[in-house]
């Protein structure tokens, strides 16, 4: 499981989210599970059955007005149902007032307290936004990931087969390389897979013959970029003429990627044979699709047209020579 400490997070994020450490500091080491924010209020309210105490406890406008309303001797045994808990720290929005009683049980309890001017909304956003790449569930494929025209393209196939060649023809094409050999798979959000490269082989490749290449340092700058969402897979398998395969694109294929599924093309291919102009051609084809235009269901469309079409002609023939 991924996990994060508060303390690291203050210090990666804290000034983005305006976050101001008041009291707690003990507890800067409790650790996050999850980019998900809570709102205590039925906490608050006594009934803690199902209180999600693991999560960044958030009190805002109405929170706080809650306990205004109370004494101060109500206000400490209400915070005290909330605070005997393991929570990993507690964030007031809005620039709320801290009560002395928060601040009290926040240093007892070793529970960071903090404050920021953001509303509640705006922090949790925030807060999502700076952690979901923490959370995000992860994997390692073998292939290369580059940037050919805005779409992301993963070259797949067997150790040796040409990946990193038509990823480094590709880039003296002008388009963009993201990883080489091994690529960093995370789920972003739901539908979408972002691929990136480690930081011992950012910006290099390996190409049999010449070793390891710096592309960043080759080409510039312009040649690489550090993630992108993976948008087709391309399968690089050796041509076997026993084989069948795609010869219109009506039957598409797809692959599964941390339960996301990811289109797949599956390319042969033989010597001689101009993979990086495929490649091009893939991602075009593929930008087409998604501005609503499929080459292959068009031309299905047509082609049934035309049958019709000439099979009215033929009816009309047969009812013309009847008579």
């Amino acid at each position: 499981m991924n996990q994060i400490s508060v303390g690291e997070v203050f210090q990666a994020y804290g000034e983005n989210m305006g976050l101001e450490l008041l009291a707690g500091q003990g507890g800067l080491g409790n650790v996050l599970t999850t980019s998900d924010v809570h709102r205590p209020g039925l906490a608050l309210a006594g009934f803690v059955g199902l209180f999600t105490y693991d999560r960044v406890q958030v009190l805002g406008n109405t929170e706080m007005l809650y306990l205004g309303s109370y004494t101060r001797d109500k206000r400490v045994e209400i915070l005290e149902t909330v605070f005997q808990f393991d929570i990993p720290c507690m964030v007031v929005t809005d620039d709320n007032e801290v009560l002395p009683s928060m601040l009290e049980l926040a240093n007892r309890n070793q529970i960071p307290l903090f404050k920021t001017p953001f509303s509640t909304t705006k922090f949790a956003h925030l807060f999502s936004y700076h952690l979901d790449d923490v959370f995000a569930p992860r994997t390692a494929i073998h292939g290369s990931l580059v940037d050919v025209y805005g779409i992301g393209l993963l070259f797949t196939g067997r150790s040796g087969i040409g990946k990193s060649e038509i990823a480094i023809d590709l880039v003296e094409r002008g388009h963009r390389l993201v990883a080489d050999d091994v690529v960093l798979v995370s789920r972003k959000m739901q539908g979408i897979v972002v691929g990136s490269s480690g930081e011992t082989l950012r910006d290099h490749m390996e190409i049999r013959g010449l070793g390891i290449l710096n592309v960043r340092h080759m080409f510039g700058v312009r040649a690489v970029r550090l993630q992108k969402r993976i948008e087709v897979v391309v399968k690089l398998v050796e041509y076997d003429e026993s084989a069948t395969y795609d010869r219109i694109g009506l039957d598409e294929d797809w692959v599964s990627m941390l339960d996301v599924e990811v289109p797949q093309v599956t390319v042969p291919i033989y010597p001689g044979k101009n993979i990086t102009v495929i490649a091009e051609t893939i991602a075009l084809n593929y930008q087409l699709k998604i501005q609503g235009y499929n080459t292959a269901q068009e031309f299905n469309r047509r082609l049934v047209e035309q049958m019709k079409q000439k099979r009215l002609r033929d009816n009309v023939s047969i009812r013309a020579d009847v008579e």
